[in-house]
């Protein structure tokens, strides 16, 4: 982070702030091997996607820094800068891919609650039909097959309506994606141009006071230099200001009255 201070301000603290969420994923998952309750470790793992959310629109950030600055830094610095931004894209995707690890054990969790042991076969049905004679046995044959047809069709459509409502959910939550990843975008680049504006104002600014000095200067110049000819105009080593006039000299009449 000192080697990154002095080639820029900006990019040792988005480098700090980086480390400071690395270090918290890395407590984080630690955190998490501990719980038990699967409630909980949803809880945390949600934390966890949020900090590497976070992480990652700093690395960008990061990357627009970078290539901002390198006009004014040499190749190795350059060079340095790329290999510390793929460093931290890959130090990123290893707490994905470990996230991903825990949300897949914990939805198998989830999956083995709804497992319960095979209900064994009712010996009521059993004993009803001994007591049946073969036409009642036939005629009931008859009519469960018929409740048993009309039950498939039930679902048949209830799985082609849950397909529709699932296709049209998928596509309503992909637009969904697609404008909060292009929302996500704009702010980032808003965020920057804000940073970049004010950096740009206290640039202005303190242009604007040396402009304002230097006016400054040259007014107190002008108003010593008419001081001095009003006091001593007969000096000849400054000379006369453009559009100031000099001062009247005694005029002397061609006719005097006696």
């Amino acid at each position: 982070m000192s080697s990154l201070a002095g080639i820029s301000e900006e990019l040792a603290e988005i480098d700090g702030q980086i480390s400071d969420i690395f270090r918290a994923l890395s407590n984080g998952f630690q955190k998490l091997e501990k719980i038990k309750d699967t409630n909980r470790q949803s809880r945390q793992l949600e934390e966890l996607t949020g900090k590497m959310r976070e992480c990652k629109r700093l690395i960008k950030e990061f990357d627009r820094e970078v290539k901002d600055s390198e006009i004014r830094n040499g190749p190795d610095t350059n060079k340095m800068l790329n290999e510390k931004k793929q460093s931290m894209i890959k130090e990123l995707n290893s707490y994905v891919a470990l996230k991903k690890q825990y949300a897949g054990n914990l939805e198998n969790k989830r999956m083995d609650l709804f497992d319960g042991p095979a209900d064994d076969v009712g010996e009521e049905n059993v004993l009803l039909a001994s007591s049946m004679t073969n036409q009642q046995l036939i005629d009931n044959g008859h009519q469960m097959m018929d409740e048993t047809d009309q039950v498939i069709e039930r679902s048949k459509k209830v799985v082609q309506d849950t397909i529709n409502v699932g296709t049209e959910t998928a596509g309503a939550l992909k637009a969904q994606t697609e404008q909060m990843s292009r929302i996500v975008n704009e702010l980032d680049s808003i965020h920057f141009s804000i940073k970049k504006a004010s950096k740009l104002v206290k640039e202005i600014v303190a242009t604007d006071r040396c402009i304002m000095a230097l006016l400054f200067l040259i007014v107190v110049g002008v108003i010593a230099i008419i001081i001095v000819k009003l006091v001593n105009p007969n000096n000849k080593d400054i000379r006369d200001i453009p559009g100031l006039a000099p001062p009247a000299l005694t005029r002397k009449l061609l006719w005097q009255p006696n």
